[in-house]
Parts: C-alpha cells; sequence; structure tokens
C-alpha cells in the first residue's frame, strides 16, 4: 500500500516543526550520553521526559515520537558498540548527530486513520490536523 498526503501550507509548516522537534530530541539526547559515559536506557528516556519539561515545543510533539527519537539513538549507540565487540573492520560508525533528518516516527499514538482510509489526523499539539491522503489500499 502507498499514499502520498496532501498537504495544505499550514500543515507542511506543522510537520516541518515536528521534524525539527525530533530531530532535537534525537541531538540533545546523544549529547547527553557523550557528556555522561555509562548511562543507560532508562537515564536516556528520564532526560527524554527532562527536556519535555524544560522545553514547551517538545511537550507539543507526541510523547511517542519522542520515545522513537530516543530509540534511534540507543539504536546507533548499541550497534556502534556491537561493531566494536565483533572487530568491524575499518570505521565503527560512531553516533553522529544528525542535521538533517526528513522523518518524525509516530508509532501507536498521535494519529487516527479514518474509516475510508482517505485521511489521517494527527492529535498531537503540533497543529497538523488532519491531512487527505492519496493512493490505493
Amino acid at each position: 500500500m502507498e499514499f502520498k498526503a496532501i498537504l495544505k501550507s499550514p500543515q507542511k509548516l506543522a510537520i516541518n516543526e515536528a521534524i525539527r522537534t525530533a530531530r532535537f530530541v534525537r541531538n540533545k539526547v546523544l549529547r547527553f550520553w557523550m557528556d555522561n559515559r555509562g548511562v543507560g536506557k532508562k537515564e536516556l528516556y528520564r532526560y527524554n521526559t527532562q527536556l519535555r519539561d524544560d522545553f514547551g515545543f517538545v511537550k507539543d510533539l507526541n510523547s511517542h515520537a519522542c520515545q522513537a527519537s530516543v530509540e534511534n539513538v540507543e539504536r546507533a549507540i548499541k550497534r556502534f558498540f556491537d561493531n566494536c565487540k565483533n572487530k568491524v573492520p575499518g570505521k565503527k560508525g560512531y553516533p553522529r548527530f544528525k542535521k538533517h533528518s526528513r522523518s518524525v516516527e509516530y508509532k501507536q499514538s498521535g494519529w487516527k486513520l479514518s474509516p475510508d482510509k482517505k485521511s489521517i489526523k494527527f492529535t498531537d499539539k503540533k497543529g497538523i490536523g488532519k491531512v487527505k491522503l492519496k493512493g490505493t489500499w
């Protein structure tokens, strides 16, 4: 199944803001890990919660989308250590900051598909709203 989103100009701006927020969370969590070596998964998620309290624009993004950004950092860290442990030749892939991220990941909540599957509604406070979908089911 493949769909194309038909967006209005304010929706494009809202989606770009959501992408920038997810990238901000990812980079801040990665910096937290770099500054505090030895922190585990729980501390990364706690820091994510702290970011939501400190920055209002992060609180506007759906909590699961923020957690998906933390999971991406976690996956990058794990891949780096696995490459080091398995002695993969060449560069080991040290986790990097992202400056050209193009996606935000809504997993279980934060969106609702219409019964006729022709639109999707985003329910977080970023203001994306209802997006029409064009394609075949």
